[in-house]
């Protein structure tokens, strides 16, 4: 039993498990595929492909901010739980490229929303941000201090590439994904479902592989895009495949039970290492990077979403997020859908 104000917790006999109860995602209806960029940069579709796995990616009107992308990824998740914005109690957004310094994105998609008063706050972990916003939004659940979470990566990150460096301007796309994450009350004697097992970490002294140059407390600019390929490369496939081991060794479940693992889409040929360091089948390895390219933190939900709309993911199966970026920051999250 949850009381809605926030805050208040009553304990029961049971337990209070967070469960993903609906999955929504938006892309900006601008398509650029790499023949479009080859035209205005010094590039091909075939180097872009070997290099990343990369066909296209989609890029947000100049009008439209990351705030009306999440509006339209929450919009969709909202639906599939079959929620009104009236039933959220908690609003977190993991985003690089928020509407302004401040406040947060989240306040502009409660505002946009129509979403009552509650709890609304930005994340930034860059590509690893989704799955830190969903550790919170669980530990929120299971105290018992909400009841549904709306938990979005958005990124504009087409705001901020450095035009002049083909070797990153042509990674990275913009997009939103959401999830509603709801509280389940159990029996302690059942199996566990929604949220088994998380884990993140980060180690400040690789941050110079990935990060934006700029800063309002620094430079006064937004910056741009930086990225040591291959330190980030390498990191990847150590980390990534590290906090997979991890989150099934916590949850006492093996690898070989996983269903599919849904990557953060970075590099065609980090996911591919990191499944074979796994041992996992590549049929369930959910890859969108070729439509989609790297979305940083909005990555994961549009893979999952990608996943669940097209008919491969169904409810109970094991699910395994996992992601690594700027910090540098990674993480994994075990679910059961």
């Amino acid at each position: 039993m949850i009381d809605k104000r926030v805050g208040a917790r009553i304990v029961t006999g049971n337990v209070i498990e967070s469960v993903i109860s609906g999955v929504g995602s938006y892309l900006p209806e601008n398509v650029v595929t790499n023949d479009d960029l080859a035209k205005k940069i010094d590039t091909s579709d075939e180097w872009i492909r070997s290099r990343s796995g990369i066909g296209q990616r989609h890029y947000a009107a100049d009008d439209q901010a990351t705030s009306d992308l999440a509006v339209g990824a929450a919009w969709n998740a909202l639906d599939q739980a079959g929620l009104k914005p009236k039933d959220i109690d908690l609003v977190i957004v993991a985003t690089v490229t928020p509407d302004k310094t401040f406040p947060s994105t989240a306040v502009y998609v409660q505002q946009k929303l129509n979403i009552p008063p509650g709890i609304a706050f930005d994340l930034s972990a860059a590509c690893a941000g989704f799955l830190y916003a969903m550790n919170i939004a669980h530990d929120f659940i299971r105290t018992g201090q909400v009841k549904h979470a709306l938990v979005i990566g958005a990124e504009k990150l087409s705001c901020f590439l450095d035009w002049e460096d083909r070797a990153t301007c042509v990674l990275f796309g913009d997009g939103a994904g959401a999830v509603v994450l709801s509280a389940e009350e159990t029996p302690t004697a059942d199996a566990p479902s929604g949220i088994l097992a998380t884990y993140l970490c980060a180690d400040g002294r690789l941050a110079d592989h990935l990060y934006a140059d700029g800063g309002p407390s620094s430079t006064g600019t937004v910056g741009k895009v930086r990225m040591n390929g291959k330190e980030v490369f390498r990191n990847a496939v150590t980390e990534i495949s590290n906090a997979v081991f991890e989150v099934t060794e916590r949850a006492k479940v093996s690898r070989h039970e996983i269903d599919w693992f849904v990557p953060h889409q970075a590099n065609i040929r980090i996911i591919q290492s990191c499944a074979k360091k796994l041992s996992l089948d590549p049929s369930k390895v959910i890859v969108t990077i070729d439509k989609h390219a790297n979305t940083s933190s909005a990555s994961i939900p549009l893979a999952l979403d990608a996943g669940i709309r097209d008919g491969r993911i169904k409810r109970g199966e094991l699910l395994v997020f996992a992601a690594l970026g700027g910090g540098l920051a990674w993480g994994s999250t075990l679910v059961r859908y």
